[in-house]
């Protein structure tokens, strides 16, 4: 019936095609229409900032950047990744932040991590983080449910502040009425 061989052939003779193309044609034909279906255009590679280029300006773009020279300035990407060798001194905002090298300023992301060689001083507001160990950070953190925007929308606390002192009085009271009575 079928060979394997006939199959892994650079291409169909044309003898070979017309019989198989026959039976397809009796088949039911599905309607026509003019659209046609793109092929996806494939994800363009990382740009590359390599460890000699200084940069003193803001950088956007919403593909991929990695950094590995300076750059005085803001940067705005999809997904960042500062190498070991990067030195950022300004606010970052991208969905994916790796930091290998070392970056002065604000952090905004959605992932954010932070590698053994990091060194962050700055704030950093994520949605999710990760700080592995020997990561050096001198900044606050704080997550938010859209850490992109400036003043986005904070995660929901835990208990409201308000409400916090109100059960430890509650217990404080509870416990000397116990020792009173014993």
């Amino acid at each position: 019936m079928f060979s394997k061989s006939k199959i892994n052939e650079p291409g169909p003779k044309q003898a070979e095609a017309t019989p198989t193309a026959a039976p397809a044609a009796a088949a039911p034909a599905a309607p026509k229409s003019d659209y046609t279906p793109s092929t996806p255009k494939a994800k363009p590679p990382a740009s590359l900032l390599s460890s000699d280029l200084h940069i003193t300006g803001n950088l956007k773009t919403s593909g991929d950047i990695q950094v590995e020279g300076t750059v005085e300035g803001d940067i705005r990407a999809h997904l960042l990744t500062v190498g070991e060798t990067a030195t950022i001194k300004g606010e970052v905002v991208a969905d994916d932040v790796v930091v290998n090298g070392r970056v002065v300023g604000r952090v905004r992301g959605l992932k954010v991590r932070l590698t053994a060689t990091a060194r962050v001083e700055g704030d950093i507001i994520h949605k999710t983080i990760a700080i592995e160990s020997g990561a050096h950070f001198e900044g606050s953190v704080q997550r938010q449910d859209d850490p992109l925007t400036p003043g986005g929308k904070k995660a929901a606390p835990a208990a409201a502040p308000a409400a916090a002192p109100a059960p430890s009085a509650a217990v404080k009271a509870a416990t000397a009425a116990a020792k009173a009575e014993g």
